[in-house]
């Protein structure tokens, strides 16, 4: 569904990738774990287009999208969801999620799109209550809810969730990482996690991949990431015995 191939990214000098491949397969949930500063971020945003590698190839079902500029990788079935949320404010709840499904429109029934804005509400039930409420009034975490289902409204065949918990009180985070069990469980849409807790992004995925520095040092399935010592260590907390 997605792969990855030596990619390279560089800001003013600065090289935030160098040479990251991976690969994610359809259905699956990935997760990207690292500390700050190792390019999870930087390797979201060349996937979406926001920012434009110096090397490697970015590959959706076998087809090279580098040259494929942001807005209509969309098109293509990607979709963002960045850190820090980015709803639109002064648009109420409902606007957000519809906007979310902008490029449905004109191709599929208002019945169609009607019927993935009831999977969203079923999904996330606080914003159906809501839904004629402006997002800029909702709680960090009624907004997350809010970023993801946009995103969803989409029907996207890759979800990339970048920091879900980023500010988010822990009943919250629970609250949020059920939702992701629960589309991981689904098997309907594949998806790319980066997340600084990595023990709640273990705990939900298939696979993952460790960056430092650049460049992937760990990668497997996610169970042995959880018992692998160095991982341990340096990211879910448990020191050396």
């Amino acid at each position: 569904m997605l792969k990855i191939e030596n990619l390279a990214v560089n800001y003013a000098g600065i090289k935030a990738l160098r040479g990251v491949s991976l690969h994610v397969e359809p259905g699956e949930l990935v997760a990207l774990i690292g500390s700050n500063g190792s390019g999870k971020t930087s390797l979201l945003r060349a996937i979406s287009g926001i920012v434009e590698p110096s090397e490697g190839n970015i590959l959706i079902d076998g087809k090279r999208i580098n040259d494929i500029p942001s807005h209509k990788r969309v098109a293509l079935g990607l979709a963002h969801c960045p850190e820090a949320r980015h709803v639109f404010a002064q648009q109420t709840i409902e606007d957000n999620l519809h906007l979310g499904a902008y490029l449905r429109y004109g191709k599929e029934s208002k019945h169609q799109i009607q019927e993935t804005l009831e999977e969203v509400y079923t999904i996330f039930p606080k914003l159906r209550e809501r839904s004629k409420q402006q997002a800029g009034t909702l709680s960090g975490g009624e907004q997350q809810m809010l970023a993801i289902g946009r995103a969803l409204m989409l029907k996207p065949k890759i979800l990339m969730l970048d920091e879900p918990s980023m500010g988010l009180a822990p009943v919250i985070i629970n609250e949020v990482f059920n939702v992701i069990e629960k589309l991981r469980q689904s098997k309907t849409t594949t998806i790319l996690l980066v997340e600084q807790l990595a023990f709640m992004a273990l705990k939900v995925a298939d696979r993952g991949y460790v960056l430092e520095q650049g460049l992937v040092r760990i990668e497997g399935k996610a169970a042995d990431l959880k018992g692998n010592p160095v991982v341990q260590e340096a990211y879910l907390g448990l020191a050396k015995k």
